[in-house]
């Protein structure tokens, strides 16, 4: 009986010793882009301040960063770019009327958005490009159909809002060419919690969602590294 409890302990102390690491291992190590730092989009600026690299000092740079924008969500909420302080997201655009990619696009969502119910950091934006048609009791409607995760929200506001958030945020297409007919972007775009731009992705590929989806875990293991959160 005691030789037994040793060994149960003996066994939780492994556990707490190496699953961690061989995580960190998988993060960093194992499969594309995961041992690497994701690129940073957008303009880039240097500034007149310094960092020390190897007792040098290194100029440091200013990244392009989304502006606050102000639109509400599929329950009347209003949304922010507060709202996403200290989280990791995924955009992109849609329309509830789209008749045929924002099915795959949103059907790929879902079951990312499934994935990270339960992790804090992460969450996942739809802001429609057409308000007029799409107001908040659509939103809701299309949410309820598409049995959406509490984790992703669909954002309605007015157009000229919308699309310079898409145009000097997002730095992807969107405008409307004629009635019913929508130029945007079928990208998800990564953001991290500094509000920058880490990845673009083709949101009806299957491949490209798979690069997102282990995008997201390099993201979070580069925030617990910075903030020297442990991992266990």
């Amino acid at each position: 009986m005691k030789k037994a409890g040793i060994f149960k302990k003996t066994l939780i102390l492994v556990l707490v010793l190496v699953v961690p690491g061989f995580l960190y291992y998988l993060l960093t190590s194992q499969g594309k882009n995961r041992y690497k730092p994701l690129p940073i989009f957008g303009s880039k600026q240097i500034a007149n301040t310094f960092h020390q690299v190897k007792g040098k000092n290194v100029p440091d740079t200013i990244y392009h960063t989304l502006s606050d924008f102000n639109l509400t969500d599929q329950m009347g909420k209003p949304v922010s770019l507060k709202s996403f302080d200290h989280k990791i997201f995924v955009a992109d655009f849609f329309y509830t009327h789209c008749p045929t990619v924002c099915n795959i696009v949103n059907a790929n969502i879902r079951q990312l958005a499934s994935e990270y119910e339960k992790n804090a950091m992460v969450y996942f934006v739809s802001i429609t490009v057409d308000p007029k048609k799409d107001s908040v009791t659509a939103l809701k409607q299309y949410a309820s159909v598409i049995d959406t995760s509490k984790k992703w929200v669909f954002l309605t506001g007015d157009t000229s809002t919308i699309y310079s958030l898409a145009h000097k945020g997002f730095l992807v297409d969107a405008l409307q060419r004629g009635d019913n007919d929508f130029i945007y972007s079928d990208k998800l775009v990564l953001i991290d919690q500094n509000k920058r731009i880490r990845g673009y992705y083709t949101g009806a590929s299957t491949t490209e969602v798979a690069r997102l989806d282990d995008e997201i875990k390099v993201l979070i293991s580069e925030e617990l590294r910075k903030n020297d959160t442990p991992l266990y």
